[in-house]
């Protein structure tokens, strides 16, 4: 999330349990944004991110006068968010899941590994790259992915990351680990065949 992190503190929760539209209004302002973004990382289409931006936030009015506070408000609309991403998902491949790992203990280093420490900052930075970033990411397994999301992209700690997944803090460290290494292995490619350009020229 952005680095100005709204607390369930800055909100009143009783007025949200009443239905205080006006509250509801700042919360929506405030993470609207926020869970549009990793909806939209999920599935790689702006409308069907859109349509889960509104779904989490009807469920949340809905859901609100049984909130009890026990996690972020960001934590829990995160769940939402994430829960309608992946039963979209599920629609189209039924065997996306974020609940069963293959592996969960083996974590195998990855198969190459190009130091890329030499590019210059601006090949780094640059458009083309962040770009393939992005599909690196699109890339990795659900259960990977949506970790990697929460925790690198929008900035959730481990303890939010694994309420809003319902996972324990070690099945999100490892996924992360995993997650991780994956993209360095497919960065590892795309950097590599920078830097022979580089060399050549």
């Amino acid at each position: 999330m952005d680095n100005e992190r709204v607390d369930v503190e800055d909100f009143s929760l009783d007025a949200l349990k009443a239905g205080d539209r006006s509250e509801f209004a700042r919360l929506v302002d405030a993470y609207s944004t926020p869970v549009y973004r990793v909806a939209l990382r999920i599935l790689n289409n702006p409308e069907d991110a859109e349509d889960v931006l509104q779904e989490t936030f009807l469920k949340a009015m809905r859901s609100l006068p049984g909130f009890e506070g026990r996690s972020r408000l960001s934590t829990w609309l995160y769940r939402i968010a994430v829960n309608e991403a992946l039963m979209l998902l599920r629609k189209r491949r039924p065997e996306v899941s974020i609940e069963h790992d293959e592996d969960e203990e083996g974590i195998s280093e990855p198969h190459q590994i190009i130091d890329w420490c030499c590019l210059p900052e601006r090949e780094l930075l640059s458009a083309e790259s962040r770009a393939f970033l992005n599909r690196a990411i699109q890339l990795l397994p659900e259960n990977l992915k949506v970790v990697f999301l929460l925790r690198d992209i929008e900035g959730l700690s481990i303890k939010e990351t694994a309420a809003a997944l319902n996972l324990t803090e070690t099945a999100v460290k490892t996924r992360l680990l995993r997650a991780r290494l994956r993209l360095r292995e497919i960065l590892s490619t795309y950097y590599g065949e920078k830097l022979t350009e580089l060399s050549s020229e």
